[in-house]
């Protein structure tokens, strides 16, 4: 399909939480915009705008993309498929209105925008039809880590990102075949994820990271933590390097 040459997409990433984190040229791309979209769950406003709410000018255009959908239902659930599919499907006709009329729309993604970020659904509906543009952003695992001034892989070490949602048994395979590890999506899957650090023999290496950068974070030792559910904006390090003098 041939790029329209009317409006113009900007994915922007946001960073891990701290308002001084964004780059320079996300700030630039808010100042330009016409649009300013976020997601966010119903009945609220979301991180991503609250991040940059003291650059948004007087008149700017919000366009909240609220989700139909968060931890209600299991994501394998055929009736979540269905409607967090259909959810992108009308935000991206949303997006396409503005860019119709000629107008610049950034889209407001939390961490990086390619990097497990809502905005990449957007991004392939739409990013083929519009002149786009991905700033990227501070990811929320550099952010913790560098807050927690762990060194987290040197030399010929192997990191892995892996979702607390997999499979127990997948999960504990993956931390034992890896250097390192960020475990994200945490959230109602801590004890599972305990367990499959347990078991692979890093619990005593991983540290809880909450609200990593943002106001009220906190960071502790895995092992020195409850079961009970974790907030979403949490992770959990695993740093490599055994060799650190």
């Amino acid at each position: 399909m041939r790029v329209s040459n009317n409006g113009r997409l900007i994915g922007v990433g946001t960073g891990p939480g701290d308002p001084d984190l964004l780059t320079v040229k996300a700030v630039k791309a808010l100042e330009a915009a016409d649009v300013v979209a976020y997601f966010a769950k119903q009945g609220r406003s979301g991180n991503g705008r609250a991040v940059v709410e003291h650059l948004l000018r007087p008149g700017i255009v919000l366009l909240p993309l609220y989700y139909p959908v968060t931890t209600e239902i299991e994501k394998d659930q055929d009736g979540y498929k269905t409607q967090i599919t259909a959810f992108y499907d009308e935000s991206a006709n949303a997006v396409a209105r503005h860019l119709d009329a000629g107008r610049t729309v950034a889209i407001l993604s939390e961490g990086d925008p390619l990097f497990y970020g809502s905005y990449m659904h957007l991004h392939v509906r739409l990013a083929h039809r519009y002149q786009t543009d991905v700033i990227p952003g501070i990811t929320a695992m550099s952010g913790c880590w560098s807050l927690a001034g762990m060194p987290i892989v040197q030399g010929d070490d192997v990191l892995s990102v892996l979702p607390g949602t997999m499979a127990e048994v997948e999960l504990t395979r993956r931390l034992g075949d890896t250097q390192a590890a960020v475990i994200m999506k945490v959230g109602r899957n801590l004890p599972k994820i305990r367990r499959a650090l347990d078991a692979s023999g890093r619990l005593d290496q991983a540290i809880y990271v909450e609200r990593g950068t943002m106001q009220h974070g906190a960071m502790i030792r895995l092992r020195e933590r409850g079961d009970d559910e974790a907030p979403y904006f949490s992770l959990i390090l695993v740093p490599g390097w055994d060799g650190r003098p």
